[in-house]
């Protein structure tokens, strides 16, 4: 773990998955094929800390959404990339807009399609319900399943490996 915590402390970028990681995976449509999706509260707020901290947040997902581009639009999330089956053209973008290195950044991930990026960052997270071949390529595996808080965990980890959160925590303790 201390090599986790390592990596940790390096990250400027946390990427983010969407079905199955900022999701439970399931996938709704009504009779008119219009899609659903349910998002963790929590996640959402741990995206906003982290964020407020320093760390930037980044979605690539292999599908399109509107709700995906509604909620991270509210969360203040500004490199939102859907529709990539081929998450690194995606992924390499981000990094040379934020003229960061791949080991500063860290991504969540659930089943292979997040593959390619994982073997890529500084540290690469599977969630807890994860494809089990995901998890064999990851760093680390959260306690929480995708769209149940697994998000906010890692979120939480990266502040306290960076001395962040102690502060965010008194900020609201006044």
């Amino acid at each position: 773990m201390e090599d986790i915590l390592q990596k940790a402390k390096q990250l400027r970028l946390l990427i983010l998955d969407v079905d199955g990681v900022l999701t439970d995976g399931k996938l709704f449509f009504d009779n008119k094929g219009v899609e659903y999706k349910s998002f963790h509260a929590r996640d959402g707020h741990g995206i906003k800390l982290l964020r407020q901290t320093g760390v930037e947040v980044a979605v690539i997902s292999g599908r399109k959404s509107k709700s995906v581009a509604l909620r991270m639009k509210a969360l203040g999330v500004e490199y939102v990339y859907q529709g990539h089956e081929n998450k690194i053209a995606a992924f390499n973008e981000i990094i040379k807009l934020m003229g960061i290195k791949p080991e500063h950044a860290a991504h969540i991930g659930d089943d292979l399609l997040d593959l390619p990026i994982m073997v890529r960052v500084g540290l690469s997270i599977a969630v807890n319900d994860a494809n089990d071949s995901v998890k064999d390529y990851a760093d680390w595996c959260t306690k929480k399943s995708g769209g149940l808080g697994a998000v906010r965990e890692v979120c939480d980890y990266i502040m306290k490996a960076q001395g962040t959160f102690d502060g965010v925590l008194q900020s609201y303790m006044k």
